[in-house]
């Protein structure tokens, strides 16, 4: 089994669209989207469309945006752009998208016996995975050994080793336009594929992943976009300008 691996489109269509071209010609049998479908860009309802005639349908879990662009949540906790994007969101998203974005289960799900998906933490959908600490938490919420998150908009693994009874834990980076990864069986994984619509690794390129089960084998690309172009739909919608200028830079 295939799965082609999505989080945190924020809205990014021409980054979605990117990313649809490029696995045009790659081989996948399931679609699993890790959260935020919404919030920052200004093409929501291209991307829950999208999302919601995609057959078969996607494993989803929602997000922080998904669950506050919905009206399921406050945005107090939000900076003001983010606040400002939910609110132009909720306000934008036609009828249908709307009920398709409430109704996206809340995580952590799994996918197999050994594979699970989350938004943040498996402990917690806002939470966000970047320390060591951080990820202990969330190995020790779910007993799966590959866990696949979002969030946090970089691309990263952490892997949790076990010798003569002594745990090690690695962190790394996850950088480069492909990335061929061979998982171990005797270690677990918190895998973040990166963000499609909102990189934040100072790489604007989408990311993406998409990862062989069977073999335990995991690719990882990025896409260049025209982020020029969804920075002036951005603009042209009359949402923050910061939020467009942030794509140019993967900031």
């Amino acid at each position: 089994m295939r799965y082609l691996i999505l989080s945190d489109i924020h809205a990014n269509w021409e980054a979605l669209q990117a990313v649809r071209a490029h696995v045009r010609r790659k081989r996948y049998d399931q679609v699993v989207f890790l959260g935020d479908a919404v919030g920052y860009g200004a093409s929501p309802n291209q991307v829950l469309s999208w999302l919601r005639e995609l057959g078969p349908p996607p494993v989803m879990v929602r997000g922080n945006h998904d669950r506050v662009c919905a009206g399921l949540d406050s945005a107090e906790y939000f900076n003001r752009y983010a606040r400002d994007a939910s609110a132009w969101t909720l306000e934008h998203l036609d009828e249908r998208n709307l009920e398709y974005l409430r109704a996206l289960p809340e995580g952590p799900l799994g996918l197999t016996d050994e594979v699970a998906v989350c938004h943040g933490s498996s402990v917690d959908e806002d939470t966000y995975i970047f320390s060591a600490y951080d990820a202990q938490l969330a190995f020790d919420g779910l007993p799966h050994s590959i866990i696949f998150f979002g969030h946090t908009h970089i691309p990263s693994m952490f892997m949790l080793r076990e010798n003569n009874g002594r745990h090690t834990l690695k962190v790394r980076l996850l950088t480069g336009r492909r990335l061929v990864l061979d998982l171990e069986p005797e270690s677990r994984y918190l895998i973040n594929p990166g963000s499609v619509g909102q990189p934040r690794d100072r790489d604007p390129r989408a990311a993406y992943a998409i990862f062989d089960a069977d073999q335990r084998r995991l690719y990882l690309y990025r896409v260049s976009y025209r982020a020029s172009a969804a920075r002036r739909r951005i603009l042209a919608a009359g949402l923050p300008p910061v939020l467009g200028d942030r794509l140019l830079y993967g900031a």
